[in-house]
């Protein structure tokens, strides 16, 4: 029974936190406006930076002239349309460890929602001649519970149609965290041009940076080179470098051969290296039939065994339960129960030699392998020359210009916030940028981080926490991540989190399954008993056996069949009571 009551608990629990504070907005994405500001006293204020870039934002009061929330619709099951982006964007102060006062960051504040906005700059970036720098702050005030971070720099063209901005829409660079539920990484995607075909290919970093993501403000930096290079920084340290030639998947440049797709393994092709020796023969002495295990002719039995001592003996305690009928129901047998002699002893009934291994033991005979004087070796169909080959050794200055940035991410979390973003060409510029805004926040937010957390505190908001670790934590998360995400498209919940959908359905079923079989079991022990009032007769008494013969007897605790008697008399099916 307590197996059945922890799945129940387990899901009233995670059913309950996923209804708790959850918005079914149906507008589309807009801008909230007036949130409360913090009311403590902050340690330092928000003063605007001087630094100048192609694009830098701090989300001043202006900032709406910037930055336009996404109206692209997507059809409906029905032919309509509706918004794809329901998410809702507000520009704020920090409502967790706020440190500057004044200082404020772009929101996005539906949890469970689509959320796109995104601003054009006011000219094109192009990188192909000079390093690009992108930079920017990311806050999970209410903890890493499945969210996207990151930025897109989108294609220089896109700048008329901010409205219209979706997952759709080109982009150039893709960077910054992603809570993927559980676990966490940090993208660094490209977008590269096949010269050949015109298409776009997707390049991934492998392997991706793991960050670790708290409730405290993290600064990310990508600085890609002309020379092909590229370093990441997390908190204005670096975490990895490479090349953009080597360390994507799949990779910039295809392969100048690929396998012929028409050449195909001969049919007297030989592939295997070993053989049997057929000059090989079984050695005369060889005996296949010679047992694995025989008995061991120098044991001897133990001093203190007891022979005449049964295994098992009638439990002294039982006695016949009082409804017993031994007409009915055959004479009572006690149940049995091992024998407490024996556990003071070697064994008790009789005894057998024990066995062990026949030292002539050789099993079946096999004929040796040995070198395969026909083997050809491994095939592999021919290489011919890839027709799509081409190669780019500068796929940097082969990518489009720069035409705006845009957050484009579905959230299980709300209250992240974006700030500081700085897109331009210096780094000197970038950690200047970090040192005015990122680095006066950082040792601060940590401390009131461990000041303000209870001793003993879960640790449920952990992205990184795995099943190992705290196993309850890990199913209400990813849980309540999947109810979250079903509320609003039950499919995607199903293809984004298959394993959990797949864990779930398991889960209802056994919870299902159990029930029944409980209710099968409540209902046999209910079941009405008849017994026969009426009188025995003399027919039933001939019926039972003759010469001091018993009927057949039942083991204590099982019901004996019915028994059959000769169609000349009346019959009776004997049952327990």
């Amino acid at each position: 029974m307590r197996s059945l009551i922890i799945p129940v608990v387990v899901l009233v629990v995670t059913g309950a936190s996923a209804h708790e504070g959850h918005d079914h907005g149906n507008d589309h994405a807009q801008v909230v406006e007036n949130a409360p500001k913090p009311s403590e006293a902050l340690a330092h204020s928000f003063t605007p930076t001087k630094i100048k870039a192609p694009f830098l934002e701090q989300f001043t009061d202006d900032w709406s002239e910037r930055w336009t929330p996404s109206e692209a619709t997507k059809k409906t099951p029905v032919g309509g349309e509706t918004f794809s982006y329901v998410g809702k964007w507000n520009v704020e102060e920090s409502s967790v460890f706020p440190i500057i006062d004044g200082d404020k960051g772009l929101v996005a504040k539906s949890k469970a929602a689509h959320h796109a906005i995104s601003a054009a700059f006011a000219e094109p970036i192009d990188f192909s001649s000079k390093p690009l720098v992108v930079q920017y702050e990311v806050k999970y005030q209410k903890g890493g519970n499945c969210g996207g971070g990151y930025l897109k720099l989108l294609e220089d063209g896109f700048q008329t149609s901010g409205k219209e901005f979706s997952d759709k829409t080109p982009w150039v660079v893709m960077f910054g965290p992603d809570l993927t539920c559980p676990g966490s990484k940090l993208h660094f995607i490209f977008r590269h041009k096949n010269p050949i075909t015109g298409e776009y290919e997707e390049k991934h970093q492998k392997p991706a940076h793991m960050p670790a993501i708290g409730k405290t403000t993290k600064l990310y930096t990508l600085i890609i080179n002309p020379d092909q290079t590229f370093v990441e920084m997390v908190d204005d340290k670096e975490v990895t470098s490479g090349s953009l030639l080597k360390d994507f998947e799949p990779p910039v440049n295809p392969e100048k051969e690929i396998d012929d797709p028409s050449d195909s393994k001969p049919a007297d092709w030989v592939d295997e290296a070993k053989i049997s020796d057929p000059d090989a023969t079984k050695p005369d002495d060889w005996d296949e039939d010679a047992p694995y295990q025989i008995p061991d002719e120098t044991a001897t039995q133990p001093d203190d065994w007891l022979s005449d001592e049964p295994e098992m003996i009638p439990d002294p305690e039982s006695t016949k339960p009082e409804e017993w009928d031994d007409e009915e129901d055959g004479d009572w047998i006690a149940p049995s129960i091992k024998n407490p002699k024996c556990e003071q002893a070697s064994g008790c009934g009789p005894w057998k030699r024990p066995n062990k291994a026949n030292p002539d033991y050789k099993g079946k005979w096999y004929a040796p392998m040995i070198d395969n004087p026909a083997y050809k070796g491994e095939w592999a169909p021919r290489k011919i020359a890839n027709p799509n080959y081409f190669e780019d050794n500068t796929p940097v200055q082969s990518l489009n210009k720069i035409g705006g940035v845009g957050i484009e991410l579905w959230t299980m979390t709300e209250d992240i916030l974006f700030d500081n973003i700085y897109v331009g060409h210096s780094i000197e510029d970038a950690k200047a940028l970090a040192k005015e805004s990122f680095h006066l926040k950082d040792d601060a937010e940590r401390r009131k981080e461990a000041n303000m957390k209870p001793a003993g505190e879960d640790d449920d908001e952990t992205p990184d926490q795995t099943f190992k670790d705290a196993p309850i934590a890990f199913i209400r998360k990813a849980l309540f991540s999947f109810i979250e995400l079903a509320k609003i498209d039950p499919m995607m919940a199903v293809k984004t989190k298959p394993e959990t959908a797949t864990a779930l359905a398991v889960g209802i079923i056994t919870l299902f399954g159990m029930l029944g079989a409980l209710l099968g079991l409540v209902g046999a022990s209910q079941a009405p008993v008849t017994k026969s009032s009426a009188k025995k007769t003399d027919a039933a008494a001939a019926s039972k056996p003759s010469n001091g013969e018993k009927a057949p007897v039942a083991p204590a605790g099982e019901t004996k069949a019915a028994e059959t008697v000769p169609a000349a008399t009346s019959s009776t099916t004997k049952k327990r009571k």
